[in-house]
């Protein structure tokens, strides 16, 4: 104690207090510089901080679901690690953007206790359809299971997902398919035992179309040797897309809004380099889209139903994606458009022509071709001839022309026209072969057609920058008067029809309806047309 007082002493005598304060500020300058050095070398060696919060699975899981509307500028953690032992765990090491989207998270139809998360896992990031989503590292609480350098193995989950009109799983890993038993397994990953009954068919809800289709199980969480695991008989080094020709494939309208444009919009992103496992085939269905098949990938489709192998991939997508509308690619909610869709069909076709005849007041020599898709069963022009007079005289080169299998030929007379027109039905889908800037023109027939005529082909044709005029004819130019008196229900009431069912309504609307146009009433349509043209 005695010396500390004599050092004070001689220090307070050897230095001013001016000097004392200076050699003070100096030492904690000092200090803080060795400090931040320190930090600075050994910053690579120190891992991040966490924030532990003791969470039940539930109320973790649900951080990390994208049910709800999430505004475009929400940002996430970008790391999550959920462990059985409820321990949530998050480390924020970066973020990232999310449009603004309504999802859900689960298959309906689980067998499992345990959540199954709408997320695509793509180079360490789940990706639900195409935004950016945290990543999910699932353990088992188990020490024993460690990866490389005494790290958790990051776990491989299956995707299945419900969005709006579809359901659908995607699997990576150990992937083997037995079409005997409609079984779909992902052998030896680090995951639950659940399992998931999908019917791939992208008409989430319709009873009626499900029930031709094939219903699949999908299961993980197997392991080899366990019951029900068979050994591959086939290994393929590419991915597979598992999709039903079921439903309502044969009509031309679902076969794309339910099956092309749905299955383009799963396999494009593989450029070919993917195989199609068809369940419920039908080789009629196959031979008319066998070119644009043959564009999506470069392999025969197998028949997996009859196939007594078991096929395994690295890759497997069962049921296809699609837009919850009719006849639509949202290019804000995919990364494709309807836009790109039609140029990979004029691509498909060797279509020529791009976009429709602009007219000009200048160069009257040119004329506007019109297309009349005529019917020969229902719903058919009974006066197509006096239509397409009268389209002469506008100055219409007229086609007149019924669809048919043969899409090539279809493809390449619809696109070579401006206008097109027809009663609502499955033939006007092939709009989707017409130039852009053409027209549409739907006739909509008496029965209450107005909520099928606008969703099924107006809201579409949007998408694919076509211009959309609306015919609806009266009672007068329905067939439908020479069928029943003037104050039966049928003529007076639709909707009384129509709250008998959808099989009443259409076997009295669709089936026994033709049209004999008013001519003189309908011909203000095709001159504005023909306005739309010089715009």
């Amino acid at each position: 104690m005695g010396e500390k007082i004599m050092y004070d002493t001689i220090f307070a005598r050897s230095f001013s207090r001016y000097d004392q304060k200076k050699l003070g500020y100096g030492a904690f300058l000092a200090c803080f510089l060795i400090a931040l050095s320190f930090s600075t070398v050994f910053k690579p060696y120190l891992g991040p901080l966490t924030v532990n919060k003791r969470l039940s699975i539930n109320d973790g899981l649900k951080m990390v679901r994208a049910n709800d509307t999430i505004s475009s500028n929400a940002t996430f953690f970008s790391n999550v690690v959920i462990s059985f032992n409820a321990t949530v765990e998050m480390v924020s090491d970066g973020s990232s953007n999310m449009s603004s989207t309504s999802r859900n998270d689960t298959i309906g139809s689980s067998t499992s206790s345990s959540k199954t998360l709408g997320f695509n896992y793509n180079n360490g990031v789940i990706r639900n359809d195409t935004r950016l989503m945290p990543v999910l590292e699932i353990n088992n609480g188990s020490s024993s299971q460690q990866g490389q350098g005494g790290v958790p193995e990051k776990i491989i989950e299956p995707i299945c997902n419900i969005q709006g009109r579809t359901e659908f799983c995607e699997m990576n890993g150990d992937i083997r398919i037995n079409g005997k038993s409609s079984t779909v397994l992902q052998v030896g990953m680090m995951t639950e035992n659940s399992s998931w009954i999908i019917g791939p068919y992208a008409r989430k809800g319709d009873r009626e179309a499900l029930s031709h289709v094939t219903k699949w199980r999908v299961k993980t969480g197997v392991k080899d040797g366990d019951n029900g695991v068979h050994q591959c008989n086939r290994y393929h080094g590419v991915p597979a897309v598992v999709f039903s020709l079921g439903g309502y494939a044969g009509n031309n309208f679902h076969d794309y809004t339910d099956i092309i444009i749905p299955l383009y919009l799963t396999s494009r992103r593989f450029n070919g380099e993917v195989k199609f496992l068809i369940t419920n085939k039908n080789p009629w269905w196959i031979n008319k889209f066998k070119t644009i098949l043959r564009n999506l990938s470069h392999y025969d489709p197998i028949d997996i139903d009859n196939e007594q192998q078991v096929h395994c991939f690295p890759t497997v997508i069962i049921g296809l994606k699609r837009d919850p509308k009719e006849l639509t690619i949202d290019p804000s909610r995919s990364p494709h458009s309807m836009k790109e869709f039609r140029q990979f069909l004029r691509t498909t076709y060797s279509l020529k022509k791009t976009t429709a005849v602009k007219l000009t007041n200048n160069n009257r020599k040119k004329r506007p071709r019109l297309l009349i898709l005529s019917r020969k069963k229902t719903r058919a022009f009974t006066n197509t001839k006096a239509i397409a007079t009268m389209a002469r005289t506008l100055g219409y080169k007229v086609t007149i022309a019924e669809t048919d299998s043969n899409v090539a030929k279809v493809a390449e007379t619809i696109n070579a026209c401006d206008v097109m027109m027809g009663v609502h039905g499955a033939g006007l889908t092939n709009m989707v072969f017409l130039p852009s800037n053409a027209i549409l023109i739907q006739i909509v027939p008496i029965g209450g057609f107005e909520w099928l005529a606008r969703t099924d082909f107006e809201e579409p044709s949007k998408g694919m920058n076509l211009r959309y005029l609306e015919y609806k004819i009266k009672t007068e130019e329905s067939t439908l008067i020479q069928q029943y008196p003037p104050y039966h229900e049928v003529i007076r009431n639709p909707g009384a029809i129509a709250k008998q069912g959808w099989d009443a309504f259409k076997a009295v609307y669709l089936q026994q309806q033709n049209v004999k146009l008013d001519i003189h009433r309908f011909r203000p349509i095709l001159s504005r047309a023909i306005e739309l043209l010089h715009e």
